[in-house]
Parts: C-alpha cells; sequence; structure tokens
C-alpha cells in the first residue's frame, strides 16, 4: 500500500443523487471504507470564501484533516481531496478543528499539542502544550482571530473509566467527581497562554462569539436535568462568568450554539410545561422562547427562523422547523440520512453553511460515516413528517 502524505491529491468521491423521501438533492462527499466526518456543528469547517471545507478521515489506518473543493476548476467535476495533515498514528491523532474566522488558518489538537496549520501553504506550529495531568477539550477561536480558547479537565482516569467518544461512559461519574477545570487562551502570534477561569465543575462546550471578540459561552457538563445551570458566558479580558438562561432545578436546556449574529444563542429543552426551543442574547435579554413539538438529538440555525434537527436511531431523518408568528412549524423532512448514531464519529451533527443553501452532516448508512451535502428547498414544498412512514 502507498502511503500519502501531506499536501497529497485524492480524485473526487461526490456523486449526487435525490433523497426519496424528500426529493431534496443530496451530494454524498466522501465514499472511502473508513470514517469520515464534518466537525462538531458549533465548529464552521468552510474556508477560502466558502469555497472549500475541512474534515477528518480515517484513511491509510490514521486519522488527518482533509480538504475539499466544493466547487473545481471544472464546474461539472467537482470534490478533489487535498491531505492537510500527516499525524503519526502511533504518537497522537487530529482532534478539536476549529477554522479560524479571519484567514484560511485551521487549529487542531495533536496529543497534548495545540497546532495551528496555514490552509493554504500547510505550514504547521506548535501554539501550547497541556499541562501534565490535564485533559484537553474543545478549541474556538475568538472572531478577531486574535486567540484560541480551550478547556483543561482534571484527568480521573485512574479512578473513573472513561469513554466518552463510544458511548458516553464514565459521563455522570466525571461530573459527580466536580474535576478542577480551567479555560484557557492562547495567543495565536505566539505570545503565549493565560489562564482566563477556573472552576471545581466540569466545564465543557467553550464557544467564541463569531462577532465579538471578548465574549464566548462555556457549559456545565453532566446530565441536563442535574446540572444547577447548563449555559454561561464569560468575557475572556475580565474573567467575569454569568448564567444564560438560567435554569430551574424542574428544567434541562442545553446544545447552545451562537448564531451568526454573534449576539443570540440558540437552545433547546425541556420545562414542566413541555419540551421548547429559543435563542437569548448573551447579555440575557431579547429572549424568544417558544413550545416545539417533535424532537432530534441535536440542532442548529443560522437565525431562528428555520431550525434543522437530525432526529434520532429511531427516526433517521433530517427535520426541519419554521420560526412564524411566534411558533414553530413542521417538522418537515429534509432527508433521510439513516444514521446510526452508534458513536461520536458518525453523529449526525448537521449544520447550515454560512449561506444558508446547504445542510451538511455526517451519516453512516452503507456502515461507514461519510460526509453529506444537502440543498435546501423550499420549506412548504417538502413532505410533512408525520405523512412519512
Amino acid at each position: 500500500m502507498v502511503t500519502r502524505g501531506k499536501g497529497s491529491k485524492w480524485d473526487s468521491e461526490w456523486f449526487t443523487y435525490e433523497d426519496r423521501v424528500s426529493g431534496a438533492t443530496v451530494h454524498q462527499l466522501t465514499d472511502y471504507k473508513g470514517h469520515s466526518s464534518h466537525f462538531y456543528f458549533t465548529n464552521p469547517c468552510w474556508y477560502d470564501k466558502g469555497r472549500k471545507m475541512l474534515f477528518s478521515s480515517d484513511r491509510e489506518n490514521r486519522t488527518n484533516l482533509f480538504s475539499i473543493d466544493l466547487e473545481g476548476t471544472d464546474k461539472r467535476y467537482p470534490g478533489e481531496i487535498t491531505q492537510i495533515t500527516d499525524v503519526d498514528p502511533e504518537k497522537a491523532s487530529v482532534g478539536g478543528i476549529f477554522v479560524n474566522p479571519v484567514r484560511d488558518q485551521a487549529i487542531f489538537q495533536q496529543g497534548r499539542t495545540l497546532m495551528a496549520i496555514d490552509l493554504e501553504t500547510l505550514e504547521e506550529r506548535s501554539l501550547y502544550t497541556r499541562p501534565e495531568g490535564f485533559v484537553g477539550g474543545g478549541t474556538n477561536v475568538t472572531a478577531d482571530g486574535d486567540y484560541v480558547c480551550t478547556s483543561l479537565r482534571t484527568d480521573l482516569s485512574d479512578r473513573i473509566h472513561t469513554d466518552l467518544g463510544h458511548g458516553y461512559v464514565g459521563f455522570r461519574e466525571v461530573w459527580e467527581a466536580r474535576p478542577p477545570c480551567k479555560i484557557v487562551k492562547v495567543a495565536l502570534d505566539g505570545s503565549g497562554a493565560e489562564v482566563v477561569y477556573e472552576e471545581d465543575y466540569w466545564l465543557g462546550h467553550i464557544n467564541t462569539s463569531p462577532k465579538i471578540p471578548n465574549i464566548l459561552t462555556f457549559c456545565h457538563e453532566g446530565p441536563w436535568g442535574l446540572v444547577e445551570n447548563r449555559i454561561w458566558g464569560l468575557n475572556i479580558e475580565t474573567s467575569q462568568a454569568w448564567q444564560i438562561r438560567p435554569n430551574t432545578p424542574d428544567e434541562a436546556i442545553g446544545h447552545e450554539y451562537w448564531m451568526q449574529d454573534g449576539k443570540h444563542i440558540g437552545y433547546h429543552g425541556r420545562t414542566p410545561d413541555g419540551p421548547v426551543y429559543g435563542a437569548i442574547r448573551y447579555d440575557n435579554t431579547d429572549q424568544v422562547e417558544a413550545p416545539f413539538t417533535y424532537g432530534s438529538t441535536h440542532f442548529h440555525s443560522l437565525t431562528l427562523d428555520l431550525i434543522v434537527g437530525d432526529g434520532s436511531r429511531h427516526d433517521p431523518y433530517l427535520l426541519l422547523w419554521r420560526f412564524q408568528d411566534g411558533q414553530f412549524e413542521g417538522p418537515k423532512v429534509l432527508a433521510w440520512h439513516r444514521g446510526s448514531f452508534h458513536v461520536q464519529r458518525v453523529h449526525v451533527h448537521p449544520c447550515f453553511s454560512p449561506d444558508g443553501k446547504h445542510v451538511v452532516y455526517t451519516a453512516d448508512p452503507q456502515g461507514y460515516g461519510q460526509v453529506f451535502m444537502v440543498e435546501v428547498p423550499d420549506f412548504d414544498a417538502l413532505p410533512d413528517r408525520g405523512s412519512v412512514s
């Protein structure tokens, strides 16, 4: 077997078909006998003004970062794939990937080291190595492109068996242990790192505002119905933290994400009156929340107007809801993804493209996780979920 390396080109694996349930146009972007997946739905993966998209893929017995050309030099044949990293599988794997919002640069974790890579020259440099005794969390880059923010959790593996990527093994036990955690901002100019917040609580889901450089959200990780408050804001300049959309003990709220304006945060959850979906400004003003019928495992939107969800392993459809006149309409079926949700790597995690014309997702209908992109048609042209058996 010939092993390819950084900068290697892979022929297009792209093929297009009509979804048999909705009639929407679906583009399967990868087709390799190994898992490929796009990023977590809070981590944008587009760059080069939306012409290219990053994804991770298990190829040649190792996991690396790849780029796919969404347009191509010949518009009839898009999809050429370029290998971006070349990580030694004996030493580390690629994870926690985020695209810098102001330049064509990706941030990723390679073992204990936080790396930056120029997506044009493929030049890599080390930014930060987390200290011994800590487990790394996700990464996000600030809106001005100056800092990468990440979390550190005390490593409890000597007393708690965990396998969070394959069934959330140890999830509740880690929450109960209240591990000391830190939030760190790392300067992308190489000038160093600073702990901006720490607490004896499991801190996760570090999400920087896409518009406000000094503001991020984090969560108190753990079972939604048991954490005292899920969504928190943080000013990384002052280290001030505050609750966002404070919840009562009989509510479970989560899966928070920044909307495109960089000021509002979307979320969903349960209240004593039933399921809800909502949005709120990071300063706890301008809250909109409404009852939400039918569920999904994950959700995403650019605004509150149109929401995409991924159903579940027992209901494997991409679903759309429209917010109109103070209430949610739908769901409509966008596509039959047939995803298994078996492990974190093949969770569907749908997310809208920046222009709102496509939804990118991962699914494993043929056994291996692959990356798909479905065109979003007119909402009223799609079938109601209730009409699909």
